[in-house]
């Protein structure tokens, strides 16, 4: 066990990150024109109506996976707890990183669109700590979050800015990369063959079910504006119709799979906790797009079969064959339905035609714009870092968006195996498996929970 010592350190070392943020803050962040005064009276109307969709993703970075993952019975206070602490960190980290590939004058301005931007990047390692929650110290996931962050930012910069490709919903760079980040982690801090077999406390009673339940609840009811607050104009309003179709779909699907191939056939509260969602996530790239109420509800479908398997053949095959422990099935329900996402992407765009989509291809698919539109355009800013530049035809906006998406993989797990290998092979503290899944060896528990 360690000793008091040891978690006073790792904890005066989280609020030196924090002061070493108040400098940086100091040093390279100001309000943008949208937080300063103004001239005349008039309210800023870009900056009120954004604030909605603000709300909504707070409650699903806070509460929705906050409550999600605290089905394991004895790790409720860790599960919220470590959320709302991992968040309040990485928002801030996510700010920087985010804001340096787009400073001006060495200043990054601050808006209420970055503290968006930012709270969707949080969702990034949120996902990761899914595949690993209970089994590293609270040290390791904020140490691995911010490595995360960093690579995340590269990465979203280097797919939106410079591959140009869509995903207003961020399937293919917030929830592929942060599932395949965590799941590359994961196996790098994999158990021995000796101890493969599942935890003292790696399972949920009746009341944390219900909890976990309420965090579904909240992330379904608010994941339209998860995926349509970067959208604009009608794409907006197709990014939400199509995002609760799709989540409509994957529900009705979820139920009927979940009876039809658990045990004794009756419902799994893990795939009505989780694959009810997997609609929101397969939506997530295309929700903008024109892909009719009929693609909406044929990828919640696809989204929902998808995650249901993974959950019932997939997730026990990785832990029995490779020792690969993923505690609340990143894979399942971020992983691959953002792969259906990105497969959907290509599809889409591949059929995309000026036609179609008037005034709405420019904000969508800026590469694919010509000449004579961006010399008529008013609000199209010239991008000189895309790749291939202007004038993109639909087949090969189709073989970005492929691109994109294994580029991001790859990435995610390059990525994850070398934090993992970090906090493998260095002086990190490491939990012992009769440590896993427990509250009690960071935070102050009731007597009567000790005991169950």
């Amino acid at each position: 066990m360690h000793s008091s010592v040891t978690k006073q350190t790792g904890f005066v070392a989280l609020m030196i990150v924090q002061i070493i943020f108040l400098v940086l803050y100091w040093l390279f962040v100001h309000y943008g024109k949208e937080a300063l005064p103004i001239e005349d009276s008039g309210s800023n109307e870009q900056h009120d109506s954004k604030y909605p969709h603000f709300q909504d993703i707070q409650v699903m970075i806070f509460v929705g996976f906050g409550f999600l993952m605290t089905f394991l019975r004895k790790y409720g206070y860790s599960a919220t707890g470590y959320t709302l602490f991992l968040a309040s960190l990485v928002i801030q980290w996510a700010v920087l990183m985010k804001g340096f590939f787009k400073m001006e004058g060495g200043k990054i301005e601050l808006s209420l669109e970055n503290i968006i931007d930012a709270d969707i990047a949080a969702a990034v390692p949120l996902i990761s700590m899914g595949a690993l929650l209970g089994r590293i110290t609270p040290i390791q996931l904020l140490f691995m979050a911010l490595f995360e962050i960093a690579l995340f930012a590269v990465n979203e910069y280097v797919a939106l800015d410079i591959l140009s490709i869509c995903d207003v919903g961020g399937s293919i760079t917030v929830h592929a990369f942060g599932a395949y980040f965590g799941l590359a982690v994961a196996l790098m801090l994999r158990p021995t063959k000796d101890q493969n077999d599942a935890g003292k406390y790696e399972g949920a009673n009746y009341l944390s079910d219900i909890f976990a339940m309420v965090g579904t609840l909240f992330l379904w009811i608010y994941w339209p504006s998860f995926n349509s607050v970067l959208a604009d104009g009608t794409g907006q309003e197709r990014a939400i119709v199509n995002t609760y179709l799709s989540l409509a779909a994957a529900t009705v699907t979820t139920f009927v799979l979940s009876a039809l191939v658990s045990h004794e056939n009756k419902l799994d509260m893990v795939h009505v906790q989780n694959s009810t969602l997997a609609g929101g996530v397969a939506v997530g790239t295309v929700c903008n797009l024109l892909i009719g109420a009929h693609g909406a509800i044929l990828i919640g479908i696809i989204a929902g079969t998808v995650s249901v398997m993974g959950y019932r053949f997939i997730t026990p095959f990785l832990t029995a064959k490779l020792r690969l422990h993923d505690t609340c099935g990143v894979h399942n329900l971020h992983g691959m339905p953002a792969l259906i996402s990105a497969i959907a992407s290509a599809i889409y765009a591949a059929m995309v035609t000026r036609e179609q989509y008037k005034s709405d291809l420019g904000t969508i698919f800026p590469a694919m714009l010509n000449q004579t539109e961006i010399e008529a355009s008013n609000t199209t800013e010239l991008n000189a870092h895309i790749m291939g530049g202007y004038e993109r035809s639909a087949s090969t906006q189709a073989g970005y968006q492929l691109f994109g998406i294994a580029m991001t993989v790859l990435v995610a797990i390059v990525g994850g195996t070398l934090a993992g290998l970090v906090l493998k092979y260095t002086n990190f503290r490491k939990l012992q498996k009769e440590e896993h899944h427990q509250d009690e060896l960071y935070w102050e528990v009731p007597e009567e929970r000790k005991d169950e």
